[in-house]
């Protein structure tokens, strides 16, 4: 049934399409007691995860479908990104399937209904004594703030105590500036601001923050990152956002749109930029892989490259939900294969 409103959806423009799955998602979805193979669980910085497949942040914007999402299998979901003001965004259509290359281009521009709305759709999760899910809790910057540094610090101040933990969205390629804030200085500032304001308040001390960075960095500029996430303590990167590159191998009429790639064409090279991170950071940062899994095989790779958790997104819009259900009943199956214990003592092993 799935598939076919899968295939039913790729009738729709992109855009259109995620709209109607999201409504429909609110109001109509099954209720699965989904029982994850205890090879795939495993305890980091905190947080027991059932399985390590997670939801990328982009998906559920404005945190409306986290129960829907993690009944669907997902290890864990993270919404966003969160701007304290509402936004627009960029000028559509500003997303693109490339269905021959099983990717997705997105000018989309951090589009949100701001930090208000997302919080009373967050105390709904937060009120309701059925839900132990894991979601993390995506934020940005406004798009013409003149303080940027308060953005963030406004979003982490009223939004860190309902998600399980944090990310500092500063590797977006759609909001002019953004990734500048990746470059030598400007991100060692900006850490040390994020985690001094997460020292001072109690509800953020234990809670988990996560930076994600871009998949086009070049090595000067991952070994900095490196260095300066070991030296101030940074709990975790996520590894990578979409990229501003373009594979010489796409064939879709829509290859030189404007904006971030996302889906098959990005896993090569922000799985070999993930290997570098594990090994400039030593394996002593818990690292979240993302980009173009579709598969558990292209997920165990990650795995083996340093990944301690995975996302994925783009592969949900093309093969629909069970892409889900099918990863981990495979990824058991390989960890299993290969002789080890638990899905832990796989990370890092091909580096």
């Amino acid at each position: 049934m799935s598939n076919i409103f899968n295939q039913i959806l790729k009738l729709f423009p992109p855009e259109a399409a995620h709209s109607i799955t999201i409504s429909l998602l609110k109001y109509f979805f099954l209720l699965k007691n989904i029982q994850d193979d205890p090879i795939l669980k495993q305890h980091i910085l905190g947080i027991e995860f059932p399985n390590p497949i997670g939801l990328a942040a982009g998906f559920d914007k404005n945190a409306e479908i986290i129960l829907p999402m993690l009944n669907y299998g997902f290890g864990f979901v993270e919404v966003g990104t969160i701007t304290p003001k509402p936004q627009k965004g960029n000028i559509k259509p500003r997303v693109f399937r490339l269905k021959e290359d099983e990717a997705i281009i997105n000018h989309l521009g951090f589009n949100n209904k701001g930090y208000e709305k997302v919080c009373k759709n967050l105390k709904k999760i937060q009120e309701n004594k059925f839900f132990s899910g894991i979601f993390g809790i995506n934020v940005g910057m406004n798009k013409n703030s003149k303080k940027i540094d308060q953005d963030y610090l406004f979003c982490i101040e009223r939004l860190g105590h309902y998600g399980s933990y944090l990310t500092i969205n500063i590797s977006s390629p759609n909001t002019p500036g953004l990734r500048d804030l990746q470059l030598r200085g400007k991100i060692e500032n900006l850490i040390k601001i994020i985690y001094k304001k997460k020292e001072e308040i109690s509800y953020l001390k234990k809670k988990p923050i996560f930076i994600k960075i871009a998949p086009d960095l070049n090595d000067e500029q991952l070994r900095d990152i490196a260095l300066m996430s070991l030296a101030n303590n940074v709990d975790g990167l996520i590894i990578g956002n979409t990229t501003i590159n373009r594979s010489k191998n796409l064939i879709s009429e829509y290859q030189n749109k404007v904006g971030g790639l996302s889906g098959k064409p990005l896993f090569k090279d922000s799985t070999l930029i993930l290997r570098k991170m594990y090994i400039y950071t030593n394996g002593q940062i818990p690292l979240i892989g993302v980009g173009g899994i579709s598969n558990a095989s292209e997920c165990y790779e990650k795995i083996k490259s340093g990944a301690s958790l995975t996302q994925l997104y783009t592969s949900l819009v093309f093969k629909g939900p069970k892409v889900v259900m099918d990863i981990k009943k495979e990824l058991s199956h390989l960890i299993k294969t290969d002789g080890y214990k638990n899905i832990k003592d796989v990370v890092g092993k091909s580096v």
